[in-house]
């Protein structure tokens, strides 16, 4: 599979679009002047206690209190206090865990008013962004990631991605990292660590730990709020997250956004630097690359398959539906086979469209009905291996006795919603136009008051197609009714660009005739 990554950098955002096999499959924006990201780490303040919720509601800044549930505190909560408060008062000197001494951990069942205490100081990560009137989301568990590795502090637990099967390198990989980490510091290794000799990870490891330092170090003297320490720009991480080998093209019109994606490569994947290229093209980047016209085609209600097959996409307060519908040009010589066809391409469709939209929460599919249990098993394998691709957290349930499918899928950013819809140039907005069998009484109306204020005129009367026709529709048609009348000829020509209910009156000399 081939991947590509367009980002179109403006003075006010960066949109990032990255491409499957030519297919636009994620779609991210960021906001250049943004201050709140997922990753970034905050030293904030206990505003209030919800012991209801068993949350507290934390300053860190935003317009909105961010929000830290008890269940987002992490066993070793106390912990990260001691060392946030000995690190801030100048008694800890060090960043390093070595010898610093653990406190006991928290009852994970326990309430948030026996830990957190009101105007009490305390580190927090943000683990989703502001959406709609919340603010962000928060969690004591702080992690530093990397592209190989994820450095956790405050746990020596070496974990491996299970998407890294073989055996042997697992075993490599965790006996490679016990003898780079440093104690009291925990790693995740990750998928694309699989094959990395040593030195590829003891220098990223070296990163993740100056990031670490550079926390100790903004922590000495903090007070709340104070952003201790910046994600990456969307572009990066991006890249951080899901650059592989199928990558072969990212392409940017911005030429310092260019240079620091270079660097970046440099550092990261020095083997994938040449695939980057600066656009300095005339067309938006956009458009060049046939992004546009995928977003004008993706976004809305209904989205349309090669088959003919649509899906219809509703939003609620509670959760979403997805309708599937074969369309018109659905065999019916077997209704099984051609149902399981349509639910096998409509499964692709909505992995993509879920991943694309950034849809999260609860979605419920209402699939074509199915009776053959094999292919209802077939549709659930199929399901689960198109959302394979898909980064977020996701549970598929099978399909229930009524035919739907439970798509549980992690809620992280605000949902991506474009408006393809355009006011309608002949109604403007209203739902509402003139009766159009009162059209061609309009226009004797004003061919009348031509005639009489130009006499010597030739007129041409420019309309739609549609209304064209009707006019030289029979004989004697409306066209030849109206030379017998007045003597006169009206040359009758069509414009694809008029609305039904448009028309012009011109000149001998090609100019419109102004009636007001």
């Amino acid at each position: 599979m081939e991947k590509e990554l367009i980002i179109n950098s403006t003075p006010t955002d960066v949109e990032i679009a990255l491409l499957e096999d030519t297919r636009l499959v994620e779609l991210h924006n960021q906001k250049t002047n943004t201050n709140f990201s997922v990753g970034d780490i905050f030293l904030g303040k206990v505003k209030r206690l919800m012991p209801g919720l068993n949350a507290a509601f934390v300053d860190i800044g935003h317009s909105k209190d961010a929000f830290l549930h008890y269940t987002d505190l992490g066993p070793k909560l106390n912990t990260l206090q001691k060392f946030a408060s000995d690190t801030i008062d100048g008694s800890l000197k060090t960043h390093l865990l070595d010898q610093f001494k653990f406190q006991p951990e928290i009852n994970k069942n326990g309430k948030i008013d026996q830990v957190l205490q009101k105007r009490q100081n305390v580190l927090v990560q943000i683990l989703k962004e502001p959406i709609g009137t919340k603010g962000p989301r928060l969690s004591c568990e702080i992690t530093i990631p990397g592209r190989f590795m994820v450095l956790t502090p405050f746990n020596d637990v070496i974990a491996i991605s299970k998407k890294i099967s073989n055996a042997d390198e697992r075993k490599r990989l965790k006996k490679l990292i016990e003898s780079i980490k440093r104690k009291n510091f925990g790693i995740i290794v990750r998928t694309a660590a699989e094959g990395k000799k040593v030195a590829d990870l003891y220098e990223e490891l070296k990163l993740m730990e100056a990031k670490w330092e550079e926390i100790s170090r903004k922590l000495k003297g903090a007070k709340p709020p104070t952003k201790l320490l910046d994600e990456l720009d969307k572009a990066s991480s991006i890249l951080r997250d899901i650059l592989n080998d199928d990558f072969n093209k990212i392409v940017v019109n911005d030429h310092q956004l260019y240079l620091n994606i270079k660097s970046y490569l440099h550092n990261f994947a020095p083997d994938k630097v040449n695939i980057v290229s600066h656009y300095k093209g005339r067309a938006p980047i956009f458009d060049a690359n046939n992004v546009s016209k995928q977003i004008k085609s993706s976004f809305g209600k209904t989205a349309t398959m090669p088959s003919g097959a649509y899906l219809v996409i509703e939003h609620t307060e509670a959760m979403h539906v997805i309708d599937v519908n074969s369309g018109h040009k659905m065999s019916t010589n077997n209704q099984e086979d051609a149902s399981l066809k349509v639910n096998l391409e409509s499964a692709k469709e909505i992995a993509r469209q879920l991943r694309l939209r950034d849809i999260g929460g609860i979605i419920i599919v209402d699939f074509i009905d199915m009776k053959n249990k094999d292919h209802k098993a077939l549709l659930l394998r199929e399901m689960r291996k198109f959302m394979s691709m898909d980064r977020a957290q996701h549970t598929i349930l099978p399909l229930s006795k009524f035919g739907l499918m439970q798509i549980t899928r992690q809620r992280v950013r605000p949902e991506v919603k474009i408006n393809t819809a355009e006011v309608c140039p002949t109604c403007t907005g209203t739902g509402k136009i003139n009766a159009s069998i009162l059209l061609t009484d309009e226009i004797e109306r004003d061919m009348k008051f031509i005639r009489q204020s130009h006499p010597n005129t030739k007129l041409t009367l420019k309309v739609h197609p549609f209304i064209m026709a009707y006019l030289k529709k029979g004989f004697p048609s409306l066209q030849f009714k109206w030379m017998l009348k007045d003597h006169k000829w009206v040359k009758v020509i069509e414009d694809t660009n008029f609305h039904i209910n448009q028309y012009a009156f011109y000149d001998n000399h090609n100019e419109e005739i102004k009636l007001n």
